[in-house]
């Protein structure tokens, strides 16, 4: 958020809490610094409504009403016994978790909650140091792009369907599956879940999802079953040995050291009028290759297996489209 924003939010919010009256829209464009930059009416509303929109997200709530004796248009307003935080009281390992909670979330999707909780309880006085050196350093990342669907689907109770690349063979293979939980064991990210086309229950990493997850069917159809430990059944039936597999790919001239210094030099070519070279690359851990082949951009092309191609090809494809 640009400190000009930043600054418009706070005057939005010190204006609407000092006022027993809804004030409108325009009343606020006259006196709520900020505003009066807006070049035109259309773009003072669109910036009204992002702003209004920020405030609620961050937990502000906002009332929306109208002073009958004015005869003003609906108006807006903050009332302190709504907005004001009760006494928080946090024992220090509680407050140590909730930092813990705030760096173990590296993620898009949970990044942003778990830090405007932060923002709050530390409004509420309690104190959360981040920055201290912490006995447990978590390395959980949920950077797979099938996390947040899954989630979703495990908590709306809905079935979902997808993509699943088996490791030998390699081939791709549509699954469907009626989710319980998502759940990290031994470094990795696995769905559970009664998978329907075997008839039983089976996990599936989420590294090895190609494409979308799609829903299948109305929300909350899927229940969780009783006494069903998760984490005891990916132990069970989630360890697969870990494989050596080779990939070629063609590298720009000049560009990508890091995958070169990895490879064994094949031959050269051009792409799209691009000269470059053909390399053999050694994979001893193929579940992350292709986000790290995506992260050189355009300057490294897979060649083969296809399917380290089409997930190269979809995390790039998420990049553009976010």
């Amino acid at each position: 958020m640009s400190v000009a924003r930043a600054e418009r939010l706070v005057n939005l919010v010190l204006c609407l809490l000092s006022t027993r009256q809804y004030l409108s829209a325009d009343r606020i464009r006259e006196i709520v610094p900020g505003y009066a930059d807006a070049p035109s009416e259309d773009a003072f509303f669109r910036m009204f409504e992002r702003d209004k929109t920020e405030l609620r997200e961050l937990g502000v709530p906002l009332e929306v009403g109208r002073d009958i004796s004015s005869g003003l248009p609906d108006g807006y307003r903050i009332a302190r016994r709504d907005y004001e935080l009760g006494d928080i009281d946090l024992e220090p390992d509680e407050a140590a978790a909730v930092a813990l909670a705030v760096r173990l979330w590296d993620s898009p999707e949970l990044t942003g909650a778990a830090h405007g909780a932060l923002l709050k309880l530390r409004a509420a006085g309690v104190d959360v140091d981040q920055s201290s050196p912490a006995l447990i350093e978590p390395k959980v990342r949920t950077t797979e792009p099938a996390f947040a669907p899954l989630l979703a689907a495990v908590q709306g109770g809905q079935a979902v369907t997808f993509d699943y690349r088996r490791p030998s063979p390699t081939e791709l293979r549509r699954r469907t599956i009626e989710p319980w939980g998502v759940i990290w064991s031994r470094g990795r990210w696995y769905v559970v879940g009664h998978d329907r086309d075997r008839a039983a229950p089976r996990c599936f990493r989420l590294s090895r999802i190609v494409g979308e997850v799609e829903p299948v069917g109305p929300p909350g159809s899927v229940s969780r079953p009783d006494k069903v430990d998760l984490l005891e059944f990916v132990a069970r039936t989630g360890s697969e040995p870990m494989g050596t597999s080779y990939a070629k790919v063609w590298v720009a001239r000049g560009k990508a050291a890091g995958v070169r210094r990895r490879a064994k030099h094949i031959g050269t070519r051009s792409v799209a009028g691009v000269a470059g070279d053909e390399l053999e690359l050694e994979l001893h851990y193929p579940e992350s290759a292709a986000s790290w082949l995506a992260g050189f951009g355009p300057d490294v092309l897979v060649l083969e297996p296809d399917v380290l191609r089409k997930s190269v090809f979809e995390r790039l494809l998420a990049v553009s489209e976010s």
